[in-house]
């Protein structure tokens, strides 16, 4: 049913790229669901069925990888031979890394503050914007990229992976916020 030797962008029917219409993508794949999904293939013989899954769940991997910015310039790279783990890589940015610690100094001090809702808003205000720029650097750096601009996007790469955590930490802390009210 699938030629699985297709990347995630030809699968798709896209150009390989890191800008994607959100709004395409989510056509199409609503569009490849109806192909696919196993309710389908219900009564179908157990090979179907099996290959119907392998498909449905081979779309919805596409899916999820290419709808997140995160997650869309991973894959990026590594259709670009760059598979490192960029998790035990170094980040080679000193002062990204001593900003790091100010955001979590930062962070670790909105439970005592005197407006913590308004702290935490600013917080994540900020960390927002920093994300907006990640994923517009990584968007020219991931445009028919030399290997100085691979470098760079894995080093962006990092500083998003970050960034995600981060924000992930200050929505915890917001959520336990509100559950204090």
């Amino acid at each position: 049913m699938f030629d699985f030797s297709k990347n995630y962008f030809e699968l798709f029917g896209l150009p390989v790229g890191y800008q994607v219409d959100n709004s395409e993508l989510a056509s199409r794949y609503r569009a490849l669901q109806k192909v696919v999904h196993p309710d389908r293939y219900a009564a179908a013989d157990a090979q179907s069925q099996r290959v119907s899954l392998q498909n449905a769940t081979l779309v919805n991997e596409a899916f999820q990888t290419l709808k997140d910015p995160l997650q869309r310039a991973q894959y990026l790279l590594s259709l670009h031979g760059r598979e490192r783990n960029m998790e035990s890589n170094t980040l080679n940015d000193p002062a990204f890394l001593m900003q790091q610690m100010a955001w979590r100094e930062s962070l670790a001090e909105v439970p005592q503050a005197e407006q913590p809702h308004a702290r935490l808003d600013g917080l994540l205000g900020d960390i927002a914007g920093l994300l907006r720029a990640q994923v517009a650097e990584l968007a020219v750096l991931l445009d028919s990229p030399t290997a100085e601009q691979l470098d760079a996007a894995e080093q962006a790469v990092q500083r998003m992976q970050f960034l995600n955590k981060l924000h992930a930490e200050a929505e915890s802390i917001e959520a336990e916020l509100e559950e204090a009210l």
